[in-house]
Formats: structure tokens, C-alpha cells, sequence
């Protein structure tokens, strides 16, 4: 049986993972490992777009006791403690989104005359709870460093039915927030935006703006060779979906990764 840490991390490739050997016992510290691989995922072009992209993406994810980088989240450590809690903190980025179709982050055409939202370095700290082997709490704060986009919050709670050494089987619902600055970024239409798009003026507050929901299966093939598979859907409430950007208040997504553990 491998650790709900160990589960998280191995969970999802694309989002928030680093790969250990799925052979780990529950009472030894995960292993350093590096893993390659290659992913695919299908979503929304943007945050409300009602139109969906394939992306075909590398996955790199490494790690040295306390420490790892992972090309989704970016370079960071954290911290256990014996009692089930540990932070987190990593140094990563934002892509922003563009005001066309673009190949590498968010963006659709029928943005054009909005502008684009510059990428920018972010931090983000984590607090979590791992209650028993199938149950973790988690809550997170991401914070810009350049070009600010606003701040995220986070608060998310993470079922894991399923724990063997070939298979794992994870839930996760994230519960999504954002200051004035955050919210009125990716879903506001200034006055000057609204002059050169064809979108209405609209501004919103702070606060929560929507839910992720994600079920994530991994198989081990053997000790190196795995996949990871994902689906889900995000649902925006009134302070998002209110927006004339918004085309689509609930969004699916896919994920595939192949993955090979050195």
C-alpha cells in the first residue's frame, strides 16, 4: 500500500504531480526518483470558452528528498510531519492567456480586443491534513511576483478509494477563489477593453468563483512504466459565469500521460 502523499503526487501528471515508485511502502519516505514523459489534454480554451483544444505536452518531474520540480507546479519542497499535516511551498508560473487562439496556453479569437494577460512568476504555500490513507485536506494561497494576475485560494478535499501497488484510484474537488484583482483579470471587461471588443463593461468582487472536480486513475505497468488518466469538470458560479466572456459555465477535460520512472 503507498502513502496518500505518495498518491497525491502520483496522481496527476499534468496538474500537480511527481512520480515515485508505486512499490514504496506506506512507512518509508518516497524515494528520490526522476520521471519523463508525454501527456495529452483536452479542455476549454480559456476559463469559459465553449471551445475545446488538444495540447500535447511534456511531463518532467523530479525529486531529491525535501525537494522537486515538476513541470506543471515548478521547483519546491515540502515538509511532513509525523502526525499527518505538512506544508508546501513552490516557485512556479502563470501562462496568462492570450487574446487568440494560441497553442501553448489559454487563449480564443473571439477574445480579440481584449488583450493579453502577460505570464508571471508565482509562489504558492500549501497546508494539508492527511487524515487516514484514503482522506487529505488541503489549503492553498498562490501569490503573483511579476505582472500581477491577482491572487488564488484554494480549498480542497481529496478521496483516495482505491491503493494498490499497480493501481490508485483518487477523487479530488477544489473549491476555487480569487481577489478583486484575480477575478476582474480573467473574467472583467474594462471600459477600454470594452472599445476595442465587442464585449459589454462588467466588473466583479472577490471571493469564490467555482469548483474543480477531477477523478484520476494510475496504473503501473511495472517499476518504471505507467499511465495516468483523468477526467473532469469545472462548474463557475454567478461571479464568474456572469461574465460576458463566459460562453460555457460547466467545462470537461481529459488527460493522458505515459510516464517512465528512472
Amino acid at each position: 500500500m503507498i502513502s496518500i502523499k505518495t498518491a497525491l503526487y502520483r496522481s496527476s501528471p499534468l496538474l500537480a504531480a511527481f512520480t515515485f515508485s508505486a512499490h514504496a511502502d506506506e512507512d518509508t519516505a518516497a524515494p528520490n526518483a526522476f520521471t519523463l514523459g508525454i501527456g495529452g489534454q483536452y479542455g476549454p480554451r480559456y476559463s469559459g470558452s465553449d471551445k475545446q483544444r488538444l495540447q500535447i505536452v511534456p511531463v518532467i518531474q523530479a525529486r531529491w528528498n525535501a525537494l522537486f520540480f515538476d513541470s506543471e507546479k515548478g521547483l519546491g519542497y515540502d515538509l511532513p510531519a509525523d502526525n499527518g499535516f505538512y506544508f508546501e511551498h513552490t516557485l512556479g508560473y502563470g501562462l496568462g492567456r492570450a487574446d487568440s487562439d494560441s497553442g501553448w496556453r489559454d487563449g480564443a479569437n473571439n477574445l480579440k480586443g481584449m488583450g493579453n494577460i502577460d505570464a508571471t512568476l508565482n509562489t504558492a504555500m500549501a497546508v494539508g491534513w492527511s487524515i487516514s490513507s484514503w482522506l487529505n485536506i488541503e489549503g492553498k494561497t498562490i501569490l503573483p511576483f511579476t505582472d500581477s494576475q491577482g491572487v488564488q485560494y484554494q480549498a480542497s478535499l481529496t478521496l483516495i478509494p482505491l491503493q494498490t501497488t499497480s493501481n490508485t484510484l483518487v477523487f479530488q474537488s477544489v473549491a476555487l477563489f480569487g481577489d478583486s484583482r484575480y477575478m476582474n483579470t480573467f473574467y472583467g471587461v474594462s471600459r477600454e477593453q470594452s472599445l476595442r471588443s465587442r464585449y459589454t463593461l462588467y466588473a466583479t468582487e472577490a471571493g469564490f468563483y467555482g469548483v474543480d472536480s477531477e477523478l484520476m486513475w494510475d496504473h503501473q505497468f511495472n517499476e518504471h512504466w505507467g499511465v495516468m488518466m483523468s477526467v473532469g469538470d469545472r462548474w463557475l458560479s454567478d461571479h464568474a459565469a456572469d461574465s460576458p466572456l463566459v460562453q460555457r459555465r460547466n467545462e470537461g477535460t481529459g488527460e493522458l500521460a505515459f510516464l517512465y520512472t528512472f
